[in-house]
């Protein structure tokens, strides 16, 4: 696998040098930007000039990652030869949050099963329900393919996030990149470094991603109660205090974090899922704990790839992560580092959404709140 990474910004323009070491070479190009930057085409006419055979896959972002820095308002790119490995790309159109699990379904169909050893998938961000998109992908994928990806971003605006693949960035696809060979190693790892507070509930009352009741008592009333002066900033404070929710037969949580309040119903409507007769407990930030958390999907990566290198990690980490570190946020990319080491190379981005498997298992779900890796070599 050989690997080119450059990142461009309005003050220093192209960094290290302009992109195209790499030439006819480059089979993939992976593209994280601005919405803004995304949509001027001269990038795109540019980047197809000096690599002619590159399929280009990317999405917009919250806040893009290059390295050990991280950016706003910038293009950042990773161009990737590989020497044993074969790529395809595909997208589907999803045009309401209620065709989320039939995109998944018809995007997971149209790729071809053989030698398929990974699939990478960036999702529109905005009117897209992400856990049933995950689900979609899994009923018509085989069971040993692992999914990783993310939900583009829009800075702060929960408004239009783009995505593409070999073509223009638009707000209605999902794009997927088809890894085929045996030859790839892949890791994969996520971690939230939440603290847990109050009993473990059980959500008796919910629809999707809207929760009712947990054990039978009003769900807005419960969070109001234990977030005390906090409770006057929701839904925004909601970021500092997600929901852990978990089945009968998981160990771990996954992390859901509130978009809305509805004081009339007394609901609370997350970024993900909420199944009655899960358990639900409240969590609350502990900045240390994040940032460990970083180094500890690292490590699950490294235990996941069965290979002694990691060459190319992609790393999403959730917006609320990076608006709850603030001027520490890069502490959780520099603890990915002291991991993998100076020869890796780091890219990704601040997503709406994480997609990866619950930690322990192959399964995949959306994530809210964590941070996610996705690393590969080739042997």
């Amino acid at each position: 696998m050989k690997l080119e990474q450059n990142i461009w910004t309005q003050k220093t323009g192209w960094q290290p040098s302009a992109p195209g070491t790499l030439g006819k070479s480059a089979q993939l190009v992976l593209v994280f930007g601005s919405t803004d930057l995304l949509k001027q085409t001269p990038f795109f006419k540019e980047l197809a000039g000096v690599y002619p055979n590159a399929h280009f896959v990317g999405c917009s972002t919250a806040g893009e990652i290059c390295g050990t820095t991280v950016y706003d308002d910038s293009l950042t790119t990773v161009a990737v030869h590989f020497e044993k490995t074969t790529i395809k790309t595909h997208e589907v159109e999803v045009d309401s949050i209620e065709d989320s699990f039939l995109a998944g379904e018809r995007l997971a169909a149209i790729v071809n099963p053989a030698n398929l050893s990974h699939l990478f998938v960036l999702s529109k961000g905005v009117n897209v329900n992400g856990s049933e998109l995950v689900k979609g992908l899994e009923k018509n994928l085989p069971e040993n393919v692992i999914v990783t990806g993310g939900l583009a971003g829009n800075g702060t605006k929960f408004q239009e996030t783009l995505t593409f693949s070999d073509g223009i960035p638009k707000n209605n696809v999902i794009s997927a990149i088809a890894f085929h060979g045996k030859k790839l190693k892949i890791g994969y790892g996520s971690a939230g470094g939440w603290d847990p507070f109050g009993p473990e509930r059980i959500i008796t009352r919910s629809k999707g991603n809207v929760l009712y009741e947990l054990d039978g008592k009003n769900a807005l009333e419960i969070y109001k109660q234990y977030l005390g002066e906090h409770a006057k900033g929701l839904p925004a404070t909601g970021l500092l205090f997600p929901l852990g929710i978990r089945d009968n037969e998981a160990t771990t949580s996954l992390v859901r974090t509130i978009c809305a309040t509805n004081d009339k119903e007394q609901s609370l409507t997350f970024a993900g899922d909420v199944p009655e007769g899960c358990h639900a407990r409240l969590m609350k930030v502990n900045f240390e704990r994040m940032i460990d958390a970083a180094a500890k999907a690292a490590k699950n990566c490294q235990e996941t790839i069965d290979c002694p290198k990691v060459e190319l990690a992609i790393i999403i980490s959730c917006c609320g992560r990076k608006w709850i570190l603030k001027q520490r946020v890069e502490e959780e990319i520099e603890a990915v580092r002291e991991i993998f080491g100076n020869d890796t190379i780091l890219t990704g981005f601040y997503s709406y959404g994480e997609i990866a498997p619950v930690v322990g298992s192959k399964k995949c779900a959306l994530h809210n709140q964590t941070i996610t890796i996705t690393a590969f070599s080739e042997a």
